[in-house]
């Protein structure tokens, strides 16, 4: 599921507080193999998204 897409996709909008991509994100994980519909649906959701978002910080492994 960490495909190097993905992994750039959630550096990105963690290191420039820009989360536009959100829905991009939901496309590369979805294609990845995540089913996980609380995922995908949240990362395709209108937000608001911010630094911190459980979804990018499970990607980056953080806390």
């Amino acid at each position: 599921m960490l495909t190097p897409t993905v992994t750039v996709l959630a550096c990105q909008m963690h290191d420039s507080r820009d989360f536009s991509a959100m829905p991009i994100l939901a496309d590369a994980l979805q294609d990845s193999g995540c089913g996980n519909h609380d995922i995908l649906d949240h990362c395709r959701g209108p937000g608001p998204h911010v630094r911190g978002c459980w979804e990018v910080d499970l990607v980056l492994w953080k806390s």
